[in-house]
């Protein structure tokens, strides 16, 4: 018993009861309260959340919240403080009428976690209904020779109310003629038969007035009154009898209209018009019941002519009536009871109690994500029923002991592989033939941070061409994340290098929302060929994943370098000078010239050509090699000072070049080449006077120590000539060696070149040597001339 309370001004009774039922199964609970009909809007039926031990701070975070079972609820929750209360007055009798409990079933629902509990109210009936006779006059009309022990079925009282508080006393005014008998029948209804108790005498007393009253078992109680009005008849003294006090039938539900459900038979033992009998339903027969069942009034067929459903009603009763033609009629009176047999004709129902539409990916196995209950409004086998999903999906249903389902996660989820699920539940019942529903329902796999971005290429190669237009975009890199939403969201960055020991935001931008790389910078290839970088992805998830690329950065050669000539080299503007025998034949290399270009590749090829020439016959220049050689015989009628002017260009789109001045004296003894160089330096063209000045002061020195050493050597040639010791030995005019008297008009470059960028070492040629010998007539003219020097010379004498 609880202790009276007083909610909302209105005062709660002992007997109103709280059960509680708890199950393990999905934190399911039961708890079952009692109140009285009638009860105010707003009236204190219980405090859920306090009986069911839920925080009662969290239940709006929690979704608290309550579901009527049907449309019947007359019961509200307050979400705030769990209270639950009447929400509008509802009478029992119209609730659930004459039931003998009248429930109120709800569920409560609460998340994180899912919870659900299970809740009646039950109505208690209060006697607000008084019994009250279908009829307020009752006629009965009865023969004289009625025997004593004759009864008569009088109409029961209806009452509303139910249990105690339902009809539970008839009596009958004081007379010496009558008294009531109540019988129940099986089906527990109760029988009210008026007895005759004492023989009746028309000419003594033609009729009787007597008051019926029906009592209830309420507090206070109520009750009812009808008047039985009987007239004494002097014939017809046999009332029909029915083959069966009872019939009892069974229908198959849905039966189509016509069916015969059963015929009544009645027999009357007078004679005439007092033995036929007509049939029809009794006053008690409601409505409804008439509108299922029809009565040939004289055959006795009942015959289906409404709609049987089993889920509407299972049996009923039906109170039948045979009353013959006599004067007065008599009845008779049997009851036919009519049990329905279900039929699978119901298809499941699928219940959606509570779904969690969304499940994050990192969900465990066994997480639920919804309730579901599922109702089949057949019986028996007809109502049982299975349900399944299919096997394909990473969820699983499973019962519960209340009768629900749970859907739980059977497998880990993947949002980048399938964000969304739509699972189709098949609920089959067990009929034959078995009926089925299915309902589909969509659960969506929300992302979590569980990809780093992905660059297509870990590693890639970028080529720039050098001398770039600094801000142009050189390459843009592209890293993607399969997650969702702000966990896909990538930025770029670089990851520190260094670029010449210079930070590399010196030279490169990085667009950190698409992954564009700008130049800052025009790049030359002469000074930075190559260099990698490193970017790094970020996606913007909590906490970020990211990853890098490396780019390997090509800087490609541009022809922006000419050729540039090392040799011969031309100081303070001049051009080169060379000496060239007069005796030189075809094929003489009589210079090389030397060139090289910063570029690489194609750029840095070298190409040499004439330009042009005093006499473009004399000499020719090797395309690839620069030599300067002679083209042919050298002539007494060619000019003893040659130009050249060589064209170097390189091999680049488009080409660049340089070019050499040579000037070359040729020469056909010693007195020439002082003349030829005077002459040569007198021309205004080339020197200038200072130069000149130099040329002779130098020229006349030489002279003379050449004149000295040419005397010396004739002297000792003679001597060893007339010496017979020595005749054999080598002649002072034999081949010099290289290193004592080889004679090159040009500095000997010792070191080699090295192309940058072209991949290769060019070395510089042998320098051409020369010998200086005397003329086998140099007894007559001692002049001295030049040869050019070969190895074989050193076996020849002059």
């Amino acid at each position: 018993m609880a202790d009276p309370r007083i909610t909302n001004g209105l005062k709660f009774r002992p007997f109103d009861i709280i059960f509680l039922v708890f199950v393990s199964d999905l934190a399911f609970a039961k708890i079952h309260y009692s109140i009285r009909e009638e009860m105010e809007p707003g009236a204190f039926v219980g405090n859920v959340a306090e009986d069911l031990g839920l925080d009662i701070r969290r239940l709006s975070a929690r979704k608290f919240r309550l579901v009527p079972a049907d449309k019947r609820q007359c019961l509200e929750v307050n979400l705030e403080s769990g209270i639950l209360f009447v929400n509008k007055r509802k009478d029992r009798e119209q609730l659930c009428g004459q039931m003998p409990a009248c429930l109120l079933s709800f569920e409560i629902f609460v998340e994180e976690p899912l919870e659900m509990y299970r809740g009646e109210v039950e109505i208690l009936d209060i006697n607000d209904n008084s019994p009250s006779f279908p009829e307020s006059v009752i006629l009965l009309q009865m023969a004289e020779s009625m025997a004593p022990g004759s009864r008569f079925p009088l109409e029961s009282a209806l009452d509303a109310d139910v249990g105690t508080n339902a009809v539970s006393v008839y009596n009958i005014s004081p007379n010496e003629h009558f008294g009531l008998k109540v019988e129940t029948a099986e089906d527990g209804t109760k029988l009210v038969l008026l007895v005759l108790e004492k023989p009746l005498d028309r000419e003594r007393q033609s009729s009787f007035q007597l008051m019926l009253t029906a009592t209830d078992g309420g507090n206070p109680p109520r009750s009812g009154t009808a008047r039985i009005l009987i007239t004494v008849l002097d014939i017809n003294d046999n009332a029909p009898r029915f083959d069966s006090n009872v019939y009892k039938v069974s229908l198959i539900e849905n039966s189509p209209r016509g069916t015969l459900v059963v015929l009544v038979h009645a027999t009357d033992p007078d004679e005439g018009s007092n033995a036929e009998v007509t049939y029809s339903f009794s006053n008690r027969v409601s409505q409804k019941i008439q509108e299922l069942f029809s009565l040939d009034p004289r055959t006795g067929e009942i015959r289906v002519q409404g709609t049987i459903d089993y889920e509407e009603g299972d049996n009923y009763s039906l109170d039948i009536q045979a009353v013959d033609n006599g004067s007065p009629a008599i009845g008779g009176h049997s009851k036919v009871l009519v049990k329905v047999n279900d039929v699978n004709d119901n298809a499941p129902e699928i219940l959606l109690k509570s779904i969690a539409s969304r499940v994050p990916e990192d969900a465990a196995p066994g997480t639920v994500t919804a309730l579901i209950n599922v109702i089949d409004r057949d019986s028996g086998k007809n109502g049982q029923v299975r349900c399944d999903i299919p096997k394909n999906v990473p969820f699983k249903l499973q019962k519960t002991s209340s009768g629900h389902y749970k859907l739980i996660t059977s497998d880990m989820l993947d949002s980048e592989t399938t964000p969304l699920y739509s699972i189709a539940i098949l609920a089959r019942d067990s009929g034959s033939p078995p009926l089925s529903t299915n309902k589909t329902i969509q659960i969506t796999v929300s992302d979590i941070n569980d990809n780093a971005p992905r660059f297509a290429r870990p590693m890639d190669t970028v080529y720039v061409m050098e001398n770039n237009a600094p801000g142009t975009s050189i390459f843009a890199v592209t890293a993607s994340d399969p997650d969702q939403d702000q966990n896909s969201y990538v930025t770029y960055s670089f990851i520190d290098n260094l670029i010449q020991n210079l930070p590399l935001t010196n030279y490169l931008n990085l667009n950190s929302m698409n992954g564009t790389i700008y130049a800052l910078r025009s790049f030359d290839y002469e000074r930075v060929k190559n260099f990698q970088i490193q970017v790094q992805a970020r996606d913007s998830g909590v906490p970020p994943l990211s990853s890098s690329a490396t780019l390997n950065v090509i800087i490609l050669d541009q022809n922006d370098n000419a050729p540039i000539i090392a040799s011969p080299s031309a100081q303070s503007g001049s051009a080169g000078v060379e000496v060239v025998p007069q005796s030189a034949g075809q094929g003489y290399l009589v210079t090389k010239i030397i060139a090289t270009d910063a570029d690489s590749g194609q750029n840095a090829r070298l190409l040499y050509q004439v330009l042009k020439a005093t006499d473009p016959s004399l000499f020719i220049v090797g395309l690839n090699s620069g030599e300067i050689r002679i083209a042919r015989g050298i002539l007494e009628q060619d000019s003893t000072t040659q130009r050249l002017v060589i064209l170097v260009k390189d091999n680049g789109q488009p080409s660049l070049s340089s070019t050499a001045t040579i000037h070359f004296s040729i020469l056909g003894n010693v007195t020439e080449i002082f003349s030829e160089s005077s002459n040569l330096v007198r021309n205004p063209e080339h020197v200038s006077d200072i130069n000149l000045y130099l040329i002779v002061i130098f020229g006349s020195t030489s002279f003379i120590f050449l004149i000295t050493i040419i005397l010396l050597i004739g002297i000792k040639c003679k001597q060893d000539r007339n010496s017979p010791e020595v005749y054999n030995s080598p002649s002072c005019c034999d081949g010099l060696d290289d290193s004592n008297n080889a004679f090159d008009p040009r500095p000997t470059l010792k070191e080699s070149l090295n192309y940058t960028g072209a991949g290769e070492i060019i070395r510089i040629p042998d320098t051409h040597h020369y010998s200086v010998c005397l003329s086998p007539e140099s007894a007559k003219s001692d002049f001295l001339f030049l040869k050019p020097y070969t190895p074989s010379m050193s076996q020849d004498r002059c």
